[in-house]
């Protein structure tokens, strides 16, 4: 057993720094100079570690240098959004060795697991593999997935992908094991690995930008609620604290809150203020602190991160998505000043560090995790965990 468990540490640290020395991954893992000898033979003689290079630089004979053997496995992540379809293939080791972007057909009636799954033939022949060689695959879509169901909600945008068991027809129909998350939870899972969450507990992003959503991390776990409704946070109903009118109507039971900050009505809100707009981005580039207009934004902003920190009370909020980024942390530092003025937890307010298509990226991850586990009995505790259609199909009462 204490084989294994220093097998394993090896193996961690292999595939989280990368190529590493003999001397440096006994540093790391704390063993003795033979003992991290024989460890790296076992491993080898295993096929788990492989010979990558030496690392020279300095006086004397070159070390040798040693990985994580990532042509065990290969996964695939794919970013599904109404415009395009973003995919990328990697082996076990996370060492990226394809891209591809393509329109995928989302109207309803589409034959979207055919298309699907040319696209994924094609990058995995990019990859210089087969797609039967892909081990997982995980898609992130905009929208709410029930783990009971496998059907996807709140996803007018791709009607094609509606009505059906997405993740059990594509693993039945293309050979490979599929599954798919909301992409919101995978932007919350690449801050969580490489992003200002890596060291929270609890924290709450918000997504703003052609439309809304959220995700909830409670105990470095996502909280995805019953029915995969957690975090979609555009359907709450929050009072309209703009100063301007807008020429929007509101029930009496309040405006939900994704209709008060997805991109169109951030565009009339501008208008109001005199700033004319085709998206929220545009509209946030076009002004600077302390303009009225992002004084009112941030008080729609904060009216619905407030129900989340009352109930929730996380560390720390991330702002995400197009009209996030183009706010900046001056706008995250407004939105903070509005969220205290109503809550009783001072709640620090932040933008989301993790750069480019962070949907995709934390799609990754998780295709990483799930299948280091199955490789190299390598647990990560901190991803989405286990998604598999027959944890679906059995759920248990904790679930």
């Amino acid at each position: 057993m204490l084989r294994e468990i220093n097998d394993r540490a090896a193996i961690e640290v292999l595939l989280r720094e990368g190529p590493l020395t003999r001397a440096e991954l006994e540093l790391a893992i704390g063993l003795s100079k033979p003992a991290t000898a024989q460890l790296l033979t076992r491993l080898e003689l295993d096929d788990l570690v492989v010979k990558a290079g030496v690392r020279g630089g300095g006086r004397g004979p070159r070390a040798q240098l040693w990985a994580a053997n990532g042509s065990l496995a290969f996964v695939a992540a794919v970013d599904l959004t109404p415009h395009v379809a973003d995919f990328v293939v990697a082996d076990v080791a996370g060492v990226v060795l394809a891209e591809h972007r393509t329109p995928l057909p989302v109207h309803a009636g589409a034959d979207v697991v055919g298309t699907f799954g040319e696209a994924l033939q094609k990058v995995a022949e990019e990859a210089g593999i087969s797609r039967e060689r892909l081990a997982h695959v995980v898609i992130g879509a905009q929208g709410a997935f029930d783990p009971r169901t496998g059907l996807l909600s709140s996803a007018p945008h791709i009607p094609g992908w509606l009505g059906f068991d997405v993740p059990q027809k594509l693993s039945d129909e293309l050979g490979v094991d599929v599954l798919i998350e909301n992409d919101v939870n995978l932007v919350a899972v690449e801050e969580m690995t490489a992003g200002k969450a890596q060291d929270v507990d609890d924290f709450v992003m918000v997504w703003l930008s052609e439309g809304v959503g959220g995700a909830v991390v409670i105990g470095r776990r996502l909280l995805r609620g019953a029915t995969g409704g957690g975090g979609e946070i555009d359907w709450m109903r929050v009072p309209d604290p703009a100063t301007v009118d807008t020429g929007d109507v509101w029930p009496a039971a309040g405006a939900r809150f994704g209709n008060l900050v997805d991109s169109p009505a951030i565009c009339r809100l501008a208008a109001a203020h005199g700033i004319q707009a085709g998206t929220a981005w545009e509209a946030m580039a076009k002004t600077e602190p302390p303009h009225p207009f992002r004084h009112d934004l941030a008080k729609r902003v904060a009216g619905g991160v407030a129900n989340l920190v009352a109930v929730a009370d996380p560390q720390l909020v991330l702002l995400c998505g197009d009209t996030s980024r183009a706010g900046g942390e001056d706008f995250a530092a407004l939105v903070q000043e509005k969220l205290h003025e109503l809550v009783l937890p001072r709640t620090p307010v932040g933008c989301a560090s993790v750069q480019g298509n962070a949907v995709r990226a934390g799609a990754l991850q998780s295709a990483l995790a799930t299948t280091r586990e199955d490789v190299f009995g390598v647990v990560t505790p901190t991803l989405l965990g286990s998604r598999r259609p027959e944890a679906r199909k059995h759920p248990s009462p904790t679930e």
